[in-house]
């Protein structure tokens, strides 16, 4: 199961890269229970304000890129986490830039299917 998590948190990121709203609509819970908190923001509660936020990056972003070093999984029943570092290049309003997150995916498993419940992104501070 646990390389079913981490499938399912990868296609996370390819979609967040390439800015594919289906893409990452196909991955998340489309409940109430889904909840997003973008590094320096606050909570988003249900898929309708989390898929409205994934708009907004997406189109305010010309380029995003972002490799993963995953610090830790666990899967127990039908919830699972992934807790990682996002290393990020993007390009936003001409600007290059670069940052790194600690970010925390939890997931859980719904008629046979992992889907992201939750996204936590903070800013590692230098």
């Amino acid at each position: 199961m646990t390389s079913e998590v981490l499938a399912v948190n990868t296609a996370f990121y390819r979609a967040f890269e390439k800015k594919d709203i289906e893409a990452m609509s196909a991955l998340w819970s489309q409940g109430t229970g889904s909840t997003c908190i973008h590094p320096g923001r606050s909570i988003l509660r249900g898929w309708k304000q989390v898929r409205s936020s994934w708009e907004q990056i997406f189109r305010n972003t010309a380029y995003i890129e972002i490799n993963l070093d995953i610090m830790a999984t666990e899967v127990a029943d039908n919830i699972a986490y992934v807790v990682l570092v996002e290393n990020i290049l993007q390009v936003v309003s001409g600007r290059r830039l670069e940052a790194q997150s600690i970010a925390t995916n939890v997931f859980q498993l719904l008629g046979g299917k992992w889907y992201l419940v939750h996204h936590h992104g903070s800013p590692i501070m230098r």
